[in-house]
């Protein structure tokens, strides 16, 4: 457990929840999920990335599988387990990390038809709001059950969009769910912003698909646009953040930005 660096438990209010989300797979969601996280951390806010992907990238990212020990299908399923029990320190100083097991696939059928399914996430963020200062939360690419959790527990949303011709496909979908969660679980989620991933400003497509973005989300859409970039593929193989991996990167100087950007909107 990696909670213990003398900080003084967050009064509950303060701690920014953001759920990284959309349904279309291979936007760079992990991505943004782990950089974001990292960066966040490495400026002094503490942070926990919570792996609500069956997947587990987020996780295996900074853990071996084999370390990954209890996971987000027993932090949900067993309300007795204690959070921070679940909870792992990561290499990078001041971020924790709650991983993900592919058991976690099967949460979805254990959940339905409970009363407070939706809920079930907010409910057990309650412990670790106190301790945090940021929930990043890396969502699986569908609009099922366990996106609609964290979407409920989430203060804000943040969308990567990748830059191609498919970029808009699904984000009426994903809108439409944000706006459902907004009129009765939680009326306070904000969209924080939509993040153009995998962008490659040298073709003319891209830049077209940037402005088709831009008509639709407007002042949401984040100044920083991530580039597509081999050393951002390749970092999470050697389980390190861009930050670690290759500092002078594009990826790192687009990651950071994104990082102060995010932090000025809130």
């Amino acid at each position: 457990m990696g909670t213990g660096n003398g900080h003084h438990p967050r009064r509950l209010d303060t701690c920014l929840v953001i759920a990284v989300a959309n349904q279309k797979g291979g936007v760079g969601k992990t991505t943004t999920a782990i950089n974001l996280a990292a960066g966040l951390a490495l400026r002094g806010r503490r942070t926990l990335l919570l792996d609500l992907d069956p997947q587990a990238n987020s996780t295996l990212s900074y853990l071996p599988y084999e370390a990954a020990g209890l996971s987000a299908y027993d932090f949900l399923m067993d309300v007795k387990l204690d959070p921070l029990t679940v909870v792992q320190p990561t290499p990078v100083p001041g971020l924790d990390i709650l991983p993900s097991r592919i058991s976690l696939a099967k949460l979805e059928s254990r959940l339905v038809g409970e009363f407070d399914a939706p809920y079930r996430l907010k409910d057990r963020l309650e412990a670790l709001r106190r301790v945090y200062d940021v929930i990043v939360i890396d969502t699986p690419p569908t609009l099922g059950l366990i996106t609609v959790n964290a979407l409920v527990a989430a203060s804000h949303v943040l969308i990567p969009i990748q830059s191609s011709y498919f970029a808009m496909e699904g984000t009426d979908d994903l809108l439409e769910t944000i706006e459902k969660v907004k009129a009765r679980p939680n009326p306070n989620l904000q969209v924080l912003g939509v993040v153009i991933t995998l962008h490659d400003k040298r073709t003319a497509l891209a830049r077209d698909i940037y402005r088709q973005i831009y008509e639709v989300f407007g002042d949401k859409v984040f100044e920083t646009v991530i580039s597509k970039s081999v050393r951002l593929e390749e970092s999470p193989a050697y389980r390190e953040s861009i930050f670690t991996f290759a500092p002078q990167s594009s990826g790192a100087v687009e990651y950071a930005r994104l990082c102060e950007e995010v932090l000025r909107r809130v």
